[in-house]
């Protein structure tokens, strides 16, 4: 199944161009960087999803965190975490 992980930007790399835009974003303390040049809107504490590597839309705090408690629940996350499965 092919999904999009919320995560939270942490930090953003100086880039000249927003479409090479790049972002450290955490899922749950795991910090992958991520193309954020789908999203120029996006500033450092936003949540955004993440599918492949690219943040393809910002969304809200309680969303994000609806979306991740959910996704806990199922085994989608295994590549993200897979320290999770000894």
């Amino acid at each position: 199944m092919c999904l999009a992980i919320p995560g939270k930007i942490v930090d953003i790399e100086e880039q000249g161009e927003a479409v090479f835009q790049i972002g450290k974003v955490s899922f749950s303390g795991v910090t992958k960087r991520i193309n954020l040049g789908l999203v120029p809107e996006a500033q450092v504490g936003d949540h955004v999803l993440v599918h492949v590597g690219v943040a393809v839309s910002v969304i809200d705090e309680e969303e994000a965190k609806k979306t991740m408690d959910f996704l806990q629940g199922t085994d989608e996350l295994d590549d993200l975490f897979p320290e999770r499965h000894g």
